[in-house]
């Protein structure tokens, strides 16, 4: 049964996915599953005017830039889009990430990955770490501070996120100053209990994840430390760590769990659970009171740092 907690915008959609009988994207084409994405972006509210909006393409990396202001030396967020691995882009991701440059007063810098099935793992991780360090290289240019930069992700670009960060510790002399992941996907073997509470019913749903993995990892173990990073032991030393998660979300106990193992290896790190939404609410301000709220949360977070007192129960 659906809860009776949910938004009532968010309710009304999760009314009609289950009257329509809570459709599988297994029963669609790769084309029409992007498709629906695109459609849904309308549930995004208004497009905001921003001083700049460009796109350029670097050293292999296509990205779109953000820029709320004349101003130079602005922070800088580098942000990976959702899809789970085979859907998403610019256009899915636009209408937030203009309130986002506009509400934090950030450069905002949208990277372009490969998706799945035509391009599988390492693809999307390679080009959001490849892309990452050509951001810190050239921000500057572009009015940014290289020593400013932050890492936001929703979905499957909260997972980029939190591998980027893991690859730049291992492999380059700097890390990001925080880290924001917004309802991460993090265990690709889908074995949290939320998984069974919240995998049918509210639209993004089990079947939605678990495919989004099986076409990006294709013969890649589950198990693999790139694949479910949430069961990594080598957490410390990772930039202070932001986690939003949602109470109706497959992926909320994963999302929660990486918090208190974040806290566990040391790592400065909040989380706050969003009441009353599903997966994929941060797209969804125009019909959710969370997700303005959460948009703001972001911005405060690039802009201060830490933000008190939202730490999960």
């Amino acid at each position: 049964m659906v809860s009776l907690s949910l938004e009532k915008g968010i309710k009304e959609l999760v009314e009609g996915f289950i009257k329509a009988g809570c459709p599988s994207v297994r029963n669609q084409s790769i084309a029409e599953r992007r498709q629906g994405y695109l459609d849904s972006v309308s549930l995004a509210g208004e497009s905001e005017p921003v001083y700049q909006v460009r796109e350029v393409e670097i050293d292999g990396s296509t990205l779109r830039i953000y820029k709320p202001s004349a101003e130079e030396k602005l922070p800088v967020t580098i942000y990976f889009h959702g899809g789970c691995f085979v859907s998403g882009g610019f256009d899915t991701h636009d209408q937030q990430l203009r309130k986002l440059a506009n509400v934090s007063g950030a450069i905002v810098i949208a990277v372009k990955y490969r998706l799945a099935p035509e391009y599988t793992y390492p693809a999307a991780h390679d080009d959001a770490y490849n892309s990452t360090l050509i951001i810190r290289d050239h921000c500057a240019e572009w009015g940014g501070d290289p020593h400013n930069i932050s890492l936001v992700g929703d979905s499957a670009g909260g997972h980029l996120c939190l591998v980027t960060s893991l690859r730049l510790k291992e492999n380059s002399d700097w890390q990001p100053a925080k880290q924001i992941l917004i309802y991460p996907m993090l265990d690709a073997t889908a074995s949290s209990q939320s998984y069974e509470d919240n995998g049918k019913h509210y639209i993004i749903t089990k079947d939605t994840l678990v495919t989004g993995y099986d076409m990006y990892l294709n013969e890649v173990s589950r198990e693999h430390p790139e694949a479910s990073p949430l069961y990594r032991t080598d957490f410390a030393g990772l930039p202070e760590t932001h986690i939003l998660t949602a109470e109706f979300d497959p992926l909320v106990d994963e999302g929660e769990l990486l918090y208190r193992k974040l806290l566990d290896a040391g790592v400065e790190a909040q989380c706050r659970r969003y009441l009353g939404v599903t997966h994929g609410f941060f797209q969804l301000s125009g019909i959710s009171h969370a997700a303005k709220e959460s948009i703001h949360q972001v911005a405060t977070i690039i802009q201060m740092g830490t933000v008190p007192d939202f730490h999960c129960s």
